[in-house]
């Protein structure tokens, strides 16, 4: 299938029904998606806002830890280096009845806000958390945006002591790091 084939799948912002298509697997396309989030196909960086829209859109991660595009009649694997979506924008908006959501925005142009179903995800092999969205997909927050949430970041302290970093959005609590003790934190010098 070429690129342009599956160009004529996607043509709004309508969720698309990926749950409901289940084709045979057709093979694998020559598509990778690195570790900054960049795109390639055929090893070209795939550079068009709206293919990039549109690849992510049709894409899904299944039980066998694969990533594949998805349509109606077609499922090609692709490659995927780490997390096929960067957040690059996080934003604050106040919404009534959860006292405030955070959207983020990925470097596809796709928006999702914190809450019960779109949460913030620390790996222990990571130092900064993921996002998990749709279809068994996840994000990483680029570290522009994750420098940008921890400024406006909460602190609490369990009753253990602990000090947790998070947010509150979507009317949850979403981590930024692991817990720290008192004696983790940085002190200021006089």
């Amino acid at each position: 299938m070429s690129l342009k084939t599956l160009l004529t799948v996607q043509t709004n912002d309508q969720p698309l029904p990926l749950e409901e298509w289940d084709p045979a697997l057709s093979g694998d396309m020559d598509i990778r998606v690195d570790r900054g989030g960049v795109w390639w196909h055929e090893g070209a960086k795939v550079k068009h806002p709206r293919v990039l829209r549109t690849l992510s859109r049709l894409l899904r991660r299944e039980t066998d830890g694969h990533y594949y595009l998805v349509t109606p009649v077609e499922k090609w694997r692709i490659r995927v280096d780490d997390h096929p979506l960067l957040i690059i924008d996080a934003v604050r908006r106040e919404e009534a009845g959860t006292g405030g959501c955070w959207h983020l925005t990925t470097q596809t142009g796709e928006h999702a806000t914190l809450d019960d179903s779109c949460r913030l995800v620390l790996d222990d092999d990571a130092d900064i958390p993921r996002v998990i969205l749709r279809h068994g997909l996840s994000a990483r927050l680029s570290r522009q945006c994750w420098y940008q949430l921890v400024e406006q970041a909460e602190c609490i302290e369990d009753a253990q002591g602990q000090i947790h970093m998070g947010l509150h959005s979507g009317g949850h609590w979403h981590a930024l790091g692991p817990p720290m003790s008192p004696d983790d934190l940085p002190t200021l010098s006089s």
